[in-house]
């Protein structure tokens, strides 16, 4: 059973099902699904609400319409020409960001279109995505004298650096697998076959238990910002942590034994 907790006139939509898997949907659909700040904050809002909420599992982020996401409300942007108003968004913007990171579950990008600038940083800073054969990534603000500075943080870390860079200096789309091969999506399917796509993806982490996907999680990210050594550390720390949770000695137990284990 899957539940609605927005009205469908929302900026944003939410939807849970009885398997720990929320979807949020981008709502602005005649506007590409700009970023403004009333969507900043009722994203926001609600990744504050699912950091508390023990179900969660699987948090997809969707959105409506042709478009994923254009980034940035540009007439909203040039209508405060202040420079703390400016740091004030952007300060905003990477907080949402960062909290897509902080969640102790998966969070995958349902791509069906369009995603520019801070949309493709949005899908960037996803942990999975899942690209429609329609959709198509820029980060296209240099082609309007303002570099991609904020959306570059989280391209450089799923792209190799050349790679990145060309996308941040031309402002060049990428189609859907020119993404896929470079390593900003995880899975192409035609727009008929997308919703199947991520499913497959979402059965396959729900299949896992939650602790060791949280405590991965953490530790992917933790040891990305930091050198070999302490990563290494850091990694142990972690293995010798989740090896004592009661599904991870279930799990070895199970090898053990050749047969399923009972989470």
């Amino acid at each position: 059973m899957t539940t609605t907790s927005s009205p469908t006139d929302a900026l944003l939509l939410r939807t849970d099902d009885e398997r720990g898997v929320t979807t949020l949907t981008l709502n602005r659909p005649l506007a590409f699904n700009a970023l403004n700040e009333a969507l900043l904050t009722a994203l926001q809002t609600q990744l504050d609400e699912l950091t508390d909420l023990p179900s969660l599992r699987v948090l997809v982020i969707a959105a409506s319409g042709k478009a994923f996401c254009a980034g940035h409300d540009l007439k909203e942007m040039r209508a405060k020409p202040a420079l703390d108003y400016y740091q004030r968004l952007f300060a905003q913007c990477g907080r949402m960001m960062m909290s897509l990171q902080s969640l102790p579950v998966p969070v995958i990008a349902r791509v069906q279109g369009m995603a520019t600038a801070a949309g493709c940083q949005l899908v960037a800073q996803c942990d999975l995505a899942v690209a429609s054969t329609e959709a198509s990534f820029a980060v296209s603000g240099v082609n309007l004298g303002l570099f991609c500075a904020t959306p570059s943080v989280a391209l450089s870390r799923n792209l190799s650096r050349k790679a990145a860079f060309e996308m941040l200096v031309t402002g060049d789309f990428l189609s859907a697998e020119e993404a896929l091969d470079k390593g900003l999506v995880n899975r192409v399917a035609e727009p008929a076959d997308l919703d199947a796509a991520l499913q497959t993806l979402v059965n396959r982490i729900l299949a896992k238990p939650p602790v060791a996907l949280a405590l991965g999680k953490q530790l992917f990210y933790r040891q990305i910002e930091t050198g070999m050594q302490a990563a290494y550390e850091d990694a142990a720390q972690t293995m010798a942590c989740n090896m004592m949770d009661a599904s991870a000695l279930e799990g070895v137990q199970a090898f053990i034994d050749k047969r399923k284990p009972n989470w």
